[in-house]
């Protein structure tokens, strides 16, 4: 069957297509039925089923006589190192520690947060909370302390696992302190710490609360697999949320693991044994999704990456991983491209590397902009793949499904909805609009399996985030248009829409004219406050390395393509270059709080910011141009 066929199959039955992908999962007791109406917000999928994600991810296929497979690789530039590791030794090692944590109480709907860098030990440490049926919940290592603290009162964890330190170009970042600093500010403590000391820091233990990764398994009896309900949250994802406040995404044991094997096959197409590689971090979704979960629950190789696209050592370390470990499909996110792109506009470094193992490229967790995609088509030799997700579904809503059917690539969009979502573009009103109209995205309930069913502690936050705008409906927060043929475009968040006398325009478009300028390696718009027509886009312009030529000169072409190409009723006239732009340390371009600095706001730099340095030197920029202003700038 092709997509039509596959997307119309699980749209007339989800019952069926459900319980058909559930048979590729090892259930302890399989569930009577895909789904189910519950007292929850939503709709729940395989709740009367017991299964074990541990045992999927990792046990089964030793069972099935390929522990000699490698099941992950640990390639750090930043250490220099290189290690493989079995299912085999896997399944040692995760039942090990496991057996460990047990033995110290942890058990069956506990929480433990793992505070952890790109090292085998976090995916061991995630993968043994799943054996027991404890929740986990990963955070990003080397979040600051108070952000760590707020997560531990929320999920007020039995036990915390953490590293002495993580390693970045050129320094050592000190995980243990803040670990400290932020138990000393949370009102929960937890009951132990389990700490993995690496070579590069050894970290002081705290006498009667810390414990040594190795020295708290010795001569500990392994722990079997836990049996769990479907419905029993796997785990806990705090993500960003617009009150300051993060958002404890919960997922559900079935459905991410009925869901996640369906698409390595149907939207990465992979088969058992290929290398997959997410080049991202265990902290956020994709890590979680892609790097851990789905590569070993298909039985594919994964690789947990500690490095940077630039930097480790040069803007030619992801062509050498591919080479290195055969890698056939490759995750990133468009800011990694654009980061390499800038450091290597012509694609140069690709020459020295053999990247014949490659046969797709796929791009997510921010827009991916035409120009980046096409550099990247160009580079490479292989189809780039744009799909869209977020962190509350885990996986793709929109993709384009190559272990279907390779669609037609229409670059600029993630193609199409994926089976299980009923994707739709409504009016201020919740009403459906009609082809290559912008609104806001919008997906009929119920959800597919996997995706949250709530948030964690905050029931009625999760209705008011998501499900009270629009009836009926899951509330994406982005904000697109679905063309002629079905394909979805996501132009910007439903926030970044500006209003410039009255006409509602996507910043996307205008980031698109801009990218296309043969200067300009990554740029980003925002909406700042007007008296005259309520609102006026301003370009920020990071330009290729090795452009010589008056910035000033480049500012007024940019100006004038998107007058061109646009037209003036985007009264686009503001732009200013800048060296580097804010981001999160997963890649999204802070432009909420570019709009604060602009407007002359109040903020606080988001917990999430990858160096808040940048926030002074955007203000600065700014400032150059006569920004915050009070009244209207001149025609």
């Amino acid at each position: 069957m092709g997509y039509k066929e596959v997307y119309a199959a699980a749209k007339a039955d989800p019952e069926g297509f459900w319980m058909q992908a559930a048979e590729a999962i090892d259930w302890v007791e399989k569930p009577s039925r895909a789904l189910f109406e519950g007292d929850g917000p939503v709709p729940e999928w395989f709740v009367d089923g017991k299964v074990n994600t541990c045992w999927n991810a990792v046990d089964r296929h030793v069972a099935a006589g390929r522990g000699a497979q490698v099941a992950l690789i640990h390639d750090s530039p930043v250490t220099g190192v290189t290690h493989k590791i079995t299912y085999d030794e896997l399944r040692n090692r995760v039942a090990s520690l496991a057996g460990a944590l047990r033995a110290k109480g942890v058990e069956k709907g506990d929480r433990v947060i793992i505070y952890m860098p790109m090292v085998p030990e976090a995916i061991e440490a995630m993968l043994a909370c799943a054996r027991l049926g404890a929740i986990h919940s990963v955070v990003f290592g080397g979040f600051a302390a108070h952000e760590l603290a707020v997560r531990v009162d929320d999920a007020r964890p039995k036990c915390i696992i953490a590293a002495s330190c993580g390693i970045e170009p050129g320094r050592v970042v000190h995980y243990k302190p803040l670990l400290d600093a932020a138990l000393e500010q949370s009102r929960h403590q937890p009951e132990f710490c389990v700490i993995f000391q690496r070579e590069q820091e050894v970290a002081h233990l705290e006498d009667g609360r810390d414990v040594s990764w190795y020295g708290f398994q010795y001569g500990v009896e392994p722990a079997e697999c836990v049996p769990v309900e479907g419905n029993h949250p796997a785990y806990i994802l705090y993500t960003s949320g617009t009150t300051g406040a993060p958002k404890g995404v919960v997922r559900p044991t079935a459905g991410h693991l009925v869901a996640l094997n369906w698409t390595m096959k149907n939207v990465y197409g992979m088969d058992p044994g290929d290398v997959f590689w997410a080049a991202s971090d265990v902290g956020w979704v994709v890590g979680h999704s892609y790097i851990c979960y789905a590569p070993l629950i298909h039985g594919n190789t994964t690789i947990v990456f500690e490095g940077k696209p630039v930097g480790t050592p040069d803007a030619g370390t992801f062509w050498r991983v591919i080479r290195d470990h055969r890698v056939r499909a490759f995750f990133t996110a468009p800011t990694a491209f654009r980061a390499i792109k800038r450091e290597d506009p012509k694609g140069e470094l690709v020459k020295d590397y053999d990247l014949s193992s490659l046969e797709t490229l796929f791009l997510a967790g921010e827009r991916a902009d035409p120009d980046t995609v096409r550099w990247a088509e160009r580079v490479l030799g292989v189809p780039v793949i744009d799909h869209w997700w977020q962190t509350e579904t885990g996986y793709a809503i929109a993709a384009n499904p190559v272990g279907i059917e390779m669609l037609p690539v229409k670059v600029g969009s993630p193609s199409v909805p994926m089976p299980g979502w009923d994707v739709q573009v409504l009016d201020e009103g919740g009403h459906p609009v009609g082809p290559n109209t912008l609104g806001a995205i919008a997906i009929k309930l119920p959800l597919p399996p996997g995706t949250l069913p709530t948030l964690w502690n905050a029931e009625e936050r999760f209705r008011k985030s998501y499900l009270d705008h629009f009836p009926g409906y899951y509330e994406t927060g982005d904000a697109g248009y679905i063309d002629d043929e079905g394909y979805l475009y996501i132009m910007a968040r439903t926030d970044d829409v500006i209003n410039v006398a009255g006409h509602r325009l996507s910043t996307g478009a205008m980031e698109e004219v801009l990218a296309n300028h043969p200067d300009v390696a990554e740029c980003a718009v925002i909406g700042v406050e007007d008296e005259l027509k309520g609102q006026l886009p301003m370009g920020f312009l990071c330009l290729n390395a090795g452009v010589t030529r008056d910035h000033g000169e480049v500012v007024r072409e940019c100006v004038a393509l998107v007058r061109e190409q646009i037209g003036p009723v985007a009264a686009f006239k503001l732009a200013v270059a800048v060296d580097r732009l804010p981001k999160t340390r997963s890649g999204k371009i802070l432009r909420r709080t570019m709009q604060s600095i602009a407007n002359g706001q109040e903020f606080k730099p988001p917990a999430t910011i990858d160096d808040p340095a940048i926030l002074e030197e955007i203000a600065t920029a700014l400032a150059g141009i006569g920004y915050p202003r009070a009244s209207a700038p001149a025609e």
